[in-house]
């Protein structure tokens, strides 16, 4: 941090780690006789506004109130690019804009665009509509007001009713609140600064309007990674953080991608989520690892120079290599179905040998005994069938099938079909078994 600070010629900085639930650590650095920020003093976060916005979607989705894959038109009319869906607009697939139209919009008042037509110009479209990853303001500004028109009330009124109060984030506004830090140009060849502005964005408020602390938003990493039922359940949160948007060929390399409202970025071998942000004198940073259950938040006063984004990513690294979790003691399960039990053991694709388990949380895992290959989780659908949740086998059915006696002939996942043994005999394995069995090569 103190690094990052020196060498991005940040006025202040400020970072914060969060683990299982709590604030851990934080640290503060600036210059000689500049404020020293603790975590309670408010940055503006730019773009990690968006996470929010997404949150607040997600919760209309889980209502029934609207699906991800309805077209925008369906619920906001007359917006010229109704045909992309809420799932386009959340993953920054819907073809829109990078920006909006001149002046540029980060450094001038909202009331220059006081209509989303405005916000859109004449020629919203950049790209056809879901073919690529096209990073986009507008695009975000649209799901705000989808907010607005389906809850029938401001989105700073929303948010604040249902995330920012269910979650105790007391100290994230939409307009600052003391104490907070003024925002700053630092001169890139000489160490003199310049104020910025710092304008109401108006109809852009949803893609990027918020202040905020580095203790609430160590409080909405938390959050992030494992759910609140106050206001999104694990699942869905699980669902914003998994990768919606085809990477650009420059993602592949860096191993980045995006989700439902999140940037997503392999880091040493590890899947970190969240959202950096930025405006003209501000540049902030949201990461997590939910495996480790555990995050970071920087946040600077400066319009460029320090990377925030690597900081939070190297905190989390750092944390999680020289302090790794110490695991929940093992439990036995409290209760286990005769019938599920009956499944668990070794399955063969094949001549694969694959493992079916019965997790904690009551559904099953399968993937190889031993080495690399296809895995997943799968969740019960409390009907004796299962639903993966990972990889080549999300979406995928998992069912037992009974022979007339009631006991079990086969696993039936997605048509492929798992034996006790490999190429068992008289099992339905597609193409049939060689009657002769096993042997060995011919001379």
């Amino acid at each position: 941090m103190a690094v990052a600070q020196v060498e991005g010629r940040a006025p202040s900085l400020v970072a914060a780690v969060v683990r299982g639930g709590e604030l851990v650590w934080s640290g503060a650095r600036s210059g000689p006789g500049g404020r020293q920020p603790g975590t309670d003093v408010q940055y503006r976060i730019g773009s990690i506004t968006k996470t929010f916005t997404a949150v607040l979607v997600m919760r209309l989705r889980d209502e029934g109130l609207l699906d991800l894959t309805d077209p925008l038109e369906k619920h906001l009319p007359g917006t010229g690019v109704g045909e992309a869906t809420v799932a386009e607009l959340l993953a920054h697939t819907g073809g829109l804009a990078a920006e909006s139209p001149a002046p540029w919009w980060e450094r001038t008042p909202g009331s220059l665009r006081p209509e989303l037509v405005d916000v859109l110009g004449e020629e919203p479209l950049r790209h056809p509509v879901g073919r690529r990853h096209h990073y986009s303001n507008p695009g975000f500004t649209l799901l705000g007001a989808l907010v607005e028109e389906v809850r029938g009330a401001p989105w700073e009124e929303v948010l604040r009713r249902e995330v920012l109060v269910p979650l105790g984030l007391e100290r994230t506004s939409g307009s600052p609140q003391a104490p907070y830090m003024e925002g700053w140009a630092v001169h890139p060849w000489a160490d003199v600064l310049l104020p910025e502005p710092s304008e109401d964005l108006g109809r852009m408020a949803p893609a990027g309007q918020l202040w905020s602390t580095a203790e609430d938003l160590a409080r909405f990493a938390s959050f992030l990674a494992r759910g609140d039922e106050r206001v999104l359940s694990a699942e869905s949160v699980r669902e914003m953080r998994t990768p919606a948007a085809p990477p650009e060929a420059a993602e592949v390399g860096t191993g980045t991608s995006y989700g439902l409202g999140m940037q997503l970025q392999s880091h040493t071998g590890r899947l970190l989520a969240g959202h950096s942000g930025s405006l003209p004198g501000f540049l902030a940073s949201l990461m997590f690892s939910a495996e480790d259950d555990l995050g970071a938040v920087v946040l600077s006063n400066c319009t460029s120079g320090p990377l925030c984004s690597t900081v939070a990513a190297d905190l989390v690294r750092i944390v999680a290599e020289a302090e790794p979790r110490i695991p929940e003691p093992w439990r036995p399960l409290a209760k286990a179905e005769d019938s599920v039990l009956a499944l668990a053991g070794p399955w063969y694709w094949g001549t694969q040998v694959m493992a079916l388990r019965i997790t904690r949380e009551g559904g099953l895992s399968l993937g190889p005994l031993a080495g690399g290959g296809r895995r997943s989780p799968f969740r019960s659908n409390g009907d004796g069938t299962w639903t993966g949740l990972e990889g080549y086998y999300a979406g995928e059915l998992l069912q037992a099938v009974r022979r007339a006696d009631g006991s079990v002939s086969h696993l039936d996942l997605g048509s492929f079909v798992f034996t006790r043994e490999p190429y068992e005999q008289g099992a339905p394995v597609p193409g049939g078994v060689d009657p002769q069995g096993w042997r060995p090569l011919p001379e």
